[in-house]
């Protein structure tokens, strides 16, 4: 067994993540599907590492991410609203014969989404280990690591290369093991989580990944499994229920979900964990933290678009403001 580890400080080095970059375009009308001429609102910055690492540097962490895109405006878009949000944008190459990848979404009258995705065929899938790259990894104190990215060739190696480096300079790692879960169910995708696992400091997920993380149904049982494989602290999202924290240190600590009016929730567990993330890289106290990620998840889903939810600690201490003063009248 391995001993527990605490998150990095952020004195330690920026957050570091990898992944996807693409456009979210959305049909401004409820139905099922993309099969007649409809009317559509976007190109919205999208992809969940980009989400995550913007809302880590509009919450005042020092950020950057490994990524692709193509040589379009699509790929424009995300560049400078990242740079702009403080993002190191160094390492994002541009691919000139691919297109930054998009994604198409319609809402049912269920509240399910209709996507249309092009990611396997965009740049995404030319994410290399380039010399900006290894620049970042180099000085990077935490690495963020999402699931879903395994499934384009190439960013695996790029993120299991950077904890390899972070890790052996005392940094730390985060997972959201939004994974499949065939992936969870093969043999390959099985050790890859338990590799995972075995070097995570902060882990993130949801209830269908907790069980596929630990492979228990029990939520105790299987909080109880990962804390004892040396897992610093989890943070367990319930969604409009709110988040659950747990550690050996602080113990748990439940936060309740806030009360919005949901316009898009595409991005709000990405802004949920950069928020909780970077509070305690900052230093914060498990429960501030877990308060200020709460209100990031909530304000994002208000928002129609994905990134346009990301907000700093200042603007989620307003919201909160305007939270309880609804709950007083």
């Amino acid at each position: 067994m391995r001993q527990t580890s605490a998150l990095a400080p952020h004195t330690k080095g920026p957050t570091i993540t990898a992944g996807e970059i693409l456009v979210e375009i959305m049909a401004t009308t409820v139905g099922d599907g993309f099969l007649e001429p409809q009317s559509l609102i976007g190109p919205f910055p999208s992809g969940a590492p980009a989400i995550f690492i913007d809302q880590v540097a509009r919450c005042g962490g020092s950020a950057g991410i490994i990524a692709a895109v193509g040589d379009d405006d699509f790929g424009r878009l995300n560049v400078e609203r990242l740079r702009r949000d403080g993002v190191d944008v160094s390492a994002i190459a541009t691919i000139a014969d691919r297109p930054t990848g998009s994604a198409f979404v319609r809402y049912r009258e269920n509240g399910a989404r209709d996507f249309v995705f092009n990611i396997a065929h965009s740049a995404a899938r030319e994410t290399h280990m380039t010399d900006e790259a290894q620049a970042l990894i180099e000085k990077a104190g935490h690495v963020h690591v999402m699931g879903s990215t395994f499934a384009i060739a190439g960013i695996g190696e790029i993120i299991l290369e950077a904890i390899k480096s972070v890790k052996a300079r005392g940094g730390s790692v985060s997972f959201d093991p939004n994974i499949r879960k065939e992936l969870a169910q093969d043999d390959a995708g099985r050790r890859l989580i338990d590799d995972l696992l075995g070097v995570t400091d902060l882990l993130l997920p949801s209830g269908e990944e907790l069980q596929a993380a630990s492979g228990l149904d029990d939520e105790d049982a299987a909080i109880e499994k990962l804390l004892a494989s040396g897992i610093g602290e989890i943070v367990l999202k319930r969604g409009a229920d709110g988040a659950s924290h747990f550690s050996r240190t602080h113990g748990r600590i439940d936060a309740p979900g806030l009360r919005v009016r949901e316009v898009d929730p595409t991005g709000a567990g990405d802004c949920f964990g950069a928020t909780y993330l970077t509070c305690r890289r900052l230093g914060m106290h498990p429960q501030k933290a877990l308060a200020y990620a709460n209100a990031a998840g909530a304000h994002n889903v208000t928002r129609r678009g994905p990134m346009e939810g990301a907000v700093s600690l200042s603007e989620l201490d307003a919201f909160l403001a305007a939270q309880l003063s609804e709950e007083i009248l």
